[in-house]
């Protein structure tokens, strides 16, 4: 399934506790535009369990429903806090799983930018969290958002820094899209 709209797509993307629940409430906030939250996040919220591999798919779909929704909404610009590119390497890396139909949709819907979140945050956790924050594992999944944007040919940027500085150099990347 396509995104329904000519609206310029961005998506904050990376692992967890990387700030992009914050970040994309910022730049929606900046560019007066709407938003779509993290559809991985509100279905753990929802279901209060462990995640299996059988969540993999109600996921992807909330988080396409998530995603229209927004897109619905925008005039020019619209945030998206993680897309299928996100729900494709968090199956690949818990359940070694890569549903055709999910790598198929991913492809189909990417957006124009990825902005992914470096993991120079300290790791507050939150009690969702499927990772424990150690540093290796926070570097390994990292490396697989940058493996599987470079291999899908996606446009992105890596946004560091913390607070204002990191807000400023995701703006940045954005007008740059134009």
């Amino acid at each position: 399934m396509k995104h329904t709209s000519t609206s310029r797509r961005v998506v904050v993307t990376g692992s967890e506790c990387t700030g992009k629940t914050v970040l994309t409430a910022g730049l929606a906030e900046y560019f007066d535009c709407p938003s779509s939250p993290e559809g991985a996040r509100l279905y753990v919220e929802q279901h209060n369990q462990p995640l299996t591999v059988a969540d993999v798919d109600p996921i992807a779909s909330l988080q396409i429903t998530l995603e229209e929704a927004a897109i619905r909404k925008a005039h020019d610009l619209v945030i998206h806090d993680t897309d299928l590119v996100s729900t494709l390497v968090y199956a690949r890396h818990y359940y070694e799983t890569s549903p055709a139909w999910i790598t198929r949709t991913a492809s189909e819907r990417a957006a124009d930018l990825y902005l992914l979140c470096d993991i120079n945050l300290p790791w507050v956790s939150d009690g969702l969290q499927r990772d424990s924050g150690s540093a290796e594992q926070r570097r390994q999944i990292h490396e697989k958002f940058v493996e599987a944007m470079t291999r899908g040919g996606l446009r992105w940027t890596l946004i560091r820094g913390l607070g204002e500085k990191r807000l400023e150099q995701a703006v940045r990347a954005i007008k740059g899209l134009a």
